[in-house]
């Protein structure tokens, strides 16, 4: 079911990040104050509603036996590990950690930005296959 689950979650996870992410939310959700946080919280808000309707394809179509407490839970996670993310701080903060000054100067915080999510969903995917 871990693999199942996965592919759903990646699927909602581009789905949410590249075509229903807006202009607006990819150039504030990051911005201090008012605008940066409901920017941040709208787009967030479209990975748990796609992810969503993910897990319920999956239990519809491909009859995926999910604990339901545990499925929001693990949507749950999705939405806030998201938009922490999507702050750019922790990229930064990890890229200047581990010493990738010139990889974050040629486009190297979008590939750490990405791996961070995919981490979180291997996690999601985890544990709602294992507490299922």
């Amino acid at each position: 079911m871990f693999a199942s689950l996965f592919v759903l979650l990646y699927v909602a996870h581009l789905l949410s990040d590249y075509p229903l992410q807006t202009d607006h939310q990819a150039a504030h959700k990051a911005g201090a104050g008012a605008c940066g946080w409901r920017a941040n919280i709208a787009h967030a808000a479209t990975h748990v509603l796609v992810t969503a309707a993910a897990l319920a394809a999956g239990i519809a179509v491909l009859g995926l036996d999910v604990n339901p407490i545990v499925a929001v839970a693990g949507i749950v996670w999705i939405g806030a590990t998201h938009a922490v993310i999507d702050r750019r701080w922790p990229v930064a903060r990890w890229m200047a950690f581990a010493r990738q000054a010139e990889f974050a100067q040629h486009g190297g915080a979008a590939h750490v930005d990405q791996t961070a999510h995919l981490t979180a969903l291997v996690i999601a995917a985890l544990a709602v296959a294992g507490l299922s």
